[in-house]
């Protein structure tokens, strides 16, 4: 078995948000390989299913953001997963919108739901990094993440959550390499310029 997180904040008020690109990811996972129907475990919305002849459980953790690693490390304490066997999806402001990398290991860059991971499962997951951008200014970060995607950014947005969805038994096969690229190959990151990517926004 494997765990797959999607990184977001729990309610209606935050559903679009760019911060919540985890969520998304995880329901188009759900979606396309037809997991189980959702229920409540371990402080988060889990669903069970199977990727190609892995068992996986997704989880949206419902703690809030900042309290992702809670959720986490007791689903991995409870079926004794190990950090490698966790694949955690979340935005990246780091990389230009429609980015995508993936990483293993490493700080938590800012990410307050990677550093509350670190703090409970150590650092030696894996983080699917899906770049949301950055908005120029640092003052300007938290209305960014916490902001709605604009209209103009759903076609990038639809077609990087439907490559992690479709190239996931790579992930789930432990070949991160090629995962990103496929992705990378079937959604491609728009062409910005450097004030509309700092923008986040086409």
């Amino acid at each position: 078995m494997i765990i797959i997180a999607g990184l977001g904040n729990p309610g209606g008020r935050y559903e679009k948000n760019r911060h919540n690109i985890g969520f998304m990811a995880a329901d188009e996972i759900s979606r396309r390989w037809r997991f189980g129907p959702e229920r409540a475990k371990f402080q988060s919305i889990v669903a069970e299913g199977d990727v190609e002849g892995t068992k996986v459980l997704l989880m949206k953790p419902q703690t809030y953001m900042n309290e992702s690693g809670r959720a986490v490390g007791e689903a991995a304490r409870f079926y004794k997963i190990k950090p490698h066997e966790i694949i955690v999806f979340h935005d990246e402001i780091d990389l230009a919108p429609g980015r995508f990398r993936m990483k293993t290991g490493g700080g938590a860059a800012g990410q307050n739901g990677v550093r509350s991971l670190i703090s409970h499962l150590g650092a030696d997951f894996r983080r699917a990094r899906m770049g949301i951008g950055h908005p120029g200014e640092k003052e300007l970060v938290m209305p960014h993440v916490l902001g709605d995607f604009h209209k103009a950014e759903q076609p990038w947005l639809d077609a990087m959550l439907q490559a992690c969805a479709d190239a996931l038994p790579f992930a789930v096969a432990g070949d991160d390499e090629r995962y990103q690229a496929e992705v990378m190959r079937l959604a491609p990151a728009p062409k910005f310029s450097p004030r509309q990517a700092a923008r986040g926004a086409l």
